[in-house]
């Protein structure tokens, strides 16, 4: 009988809602390791049903006040020190887990992941999409969330990032409707992080949208991803335009 394998001293951490469409391929790529922590903030699909299917995996349920605070609330919640941050729709590769298994661990470093970011089921190598890198495994003695409701980062002042080779495959959208439908929940924290401390005008929000499809379809070449890049970069655009206008009229209320 083989041995068991030493613990790699790593909590695999997630927070959930309605995750059930990829969990289940998450959950079976952190098989590996012998912690991950789901803080589920209120689903009403299987994801709780799935993620109680792997031994390895402990569910508790909160509710959602941001992303990096609700983050944080989860990390709090492992054993273990060393924490590996994943959404619920990013999928570490076989040769990423061994890659962080294998690690001899330093807490005056922490590694950033690179990632591979999937619309509609074909990896987008321009938008800003790629190449793409980010820090989520970190000491939570000596890094932490950012307190950002939405575009939250990893606080790791002093400390050395090192990146690692292999890829975390990001299934960021399966649609258009699903590009709408993150916007809209992102747009809402965006405004709740800005509201009253952000100037927006309808000029802003016109300058705004007009960069951001130039810089994703332009600059970040999408214009060599086709059609895909065509949606990615317009979507982007629109996007901002729409949330300057709705911090406008938050402005105006406050």
């Amino acid at each position: 009988m083989d041995s068991p394998s030493p613990d790699p001293g790593i909590a695999v951490v997630i927070i959930t809602r309605d995750a059930a469409a990829r969990l289940g391929q998450v959950l079976d790529a952190v098989r590996c390791f012998p912690e991950v922590v789901i803080l589920d903030n209120g689903s009403r699909d299987a994801t709780v049903e799935i993620a109680a299917g792997y031994p390895n995996v402990r569910v508790h349920e909160d509710e959602f006040i941001g992303f990096g605070p609700t983050k944080n609330k989860a990390v709090v919640l492992a054993e273990r020190d060393w924490i590996l941050a994943l959404d619920a729709d990013e999928v570490p590769s076989p040769e990423l887990a061994a890659e962080i298994l294998a690690l001899a661990l330093d807490e005056t470093k922490v590694y950033a992941l690179p990632f591979r970011n999937f619309f509609r089921g074909r990896w987008i190598r321009g938008c800003g999409w790629h190449p793409q890198w980010k820090t989520r495994l970190f000491d939570r003695r000596r890094a932490r969330f950012s307190d950002d409701r939405v575009h939250e980062t990893v606080l790791h002042e002093g400390l050395e990032a090192v990146r690692l080779s292999h890829p975390v495959h990001h299934y960021t959208a399966d649609s258009v409707a699903d590009l709408q439908d993150k916007e809209r929940r992102y747009s809402a924290l965006f405004v709740a992080d800005h509201a009253g401390q952000r100037r927006a005008t309808v000029a802003t929000a016109v300058a705004k949208g007009a960069f951001a499809f130039f810089k994703s379809y332009i600059l970040q070449r999408g214009i060599a991803c086709g059609g895909d890049g065509f949606v990615i970069s317009a979507h982007a655009g629109i996007a901002k335009f729409y949330r300057y206008l709705k911090l406008r009229e938050a402005n105006r209320r406050s």
